[in-house]
């Protein structure tokens, strides 16, 4: 594998470049944005694009030593998209909401995810010599716990790295990374300001399509470091290959290329149709 490749046309076809309203823009973001139009802040990919390529670069890396990521998003059009990423690279993510002190109090967080896998283990087993009320009652506290920590449950302690969607909505993760030392990786809009983000991705961070983009491009970074981890550590990764080659059933050689035209007449419909929506609904 390689760290994942991506152009300025996929960033403006997910919409990357859209900010938000000139008249709510955070003054400490100006020398990312590009101009405006029709009261709309537009954001320079042109830095964008080797700022990506930088954070995706630290990504790796971090992976690469046996590092851990924690994704963060809890927003509603990022909660799937992060959840979706931090599993396809075997990370961490917290998508429900950000408990205070998950980081700097991480004994006590310990604590609860203990608990949930006292509940999960005793559910499993039948609950057995329960009531019906008893049995509610520990199904609601397992609904409650895995929303909040499910996406942590197996990490073992503090993360090495942050990525993080909405800085604004995110603060308190950030400033308790920042207090632990912990690098942050982030998606940083026009209305946010990027004070305590080591690693600034400038760019849209409410479209669902940009969300989506960024998670993918994270998801293959981590999973390129987790292969130059494997390789370090002796695993013939040519030898995987082949295997994973053998299980693939044999397609046309210019199926890829069918694909990828195909996708790319979707993303500019969909960007039509859909970026007047997006503009009009910026919070």
């Amino acid at each position: 594998m390689a760290l994942p490749e991506f152009s300025l046309r996929q960033l403006l076809e997910a919409g990357v470049h859209f900010g938000h309203q000139t008249q709510r823009w955070n003054p400490r973001m100006g020398e990312y944005i590009y101009g405006d139009r029709n009261g709309i802040h537009i954001v320079d990919l042109t830095q964008t694009v080797p700022l990506l390529d930088q954070a995706l670069q630290v990504i790796r890396d971090t992976v690469a030593k046996n590092g851990r990521i924690l994704f963060v998003g809890t927003k509603r059009q990022a909660q799937k998209p992060i959840a979706d990423a931090a599993e396809r690279c075997a990370q961490y993510y917290m998508n429900h909401r950000w408990l205070g002190g998950t980081l700097t109090n991480w004994k006590t967080v310990s604590q609860s995810i203990n608990r949930l896998k006292e509940i999960d283990e005793r559910m499993a087993e039948g609950a057995e010599g329960l009531t019906k009320r008893e049995r509610l009652s520990m199904e609601r506290d397992q609904a409650k716990l895995n929303a909040s920590l499910g996406g942590i449950r197996d990490m073992g302690g503090v993360p090495d790295l942050l990525f993080v969607i909405d800085v604004n909505k995110e603060d308190l993760a950030i400033a308790e990374a920042k207090k632990l030392g912990i690098p942050v990786v982030a998606v940083v809009d026009t209305n946010c300001s990027p004070d305590g983000v080591d690693y600034i991705i400038p760019g849209n961070d409410d479209a669902a399509r940009a969300i989506a983009l960024y998670c993918d491009l994270v998801s293959r970074a981590a999973l390129d470091g987790m292969s130059a981890q494997l390789g370090a550590a002796g695993v013939d990764m040519g030898a995987m290959e082949e295997l994973h080659e053998e299980e693939i059933v044999e397609t046309p050689a210019n199926a890829e290329e069918t694909v990828e035209v195909s996708d790319e007449a979707v993303a500019n419909d969909a960007v039509a149709k859909d970026a007047p929506y997006e503009l009009e609904n910026k919070e």
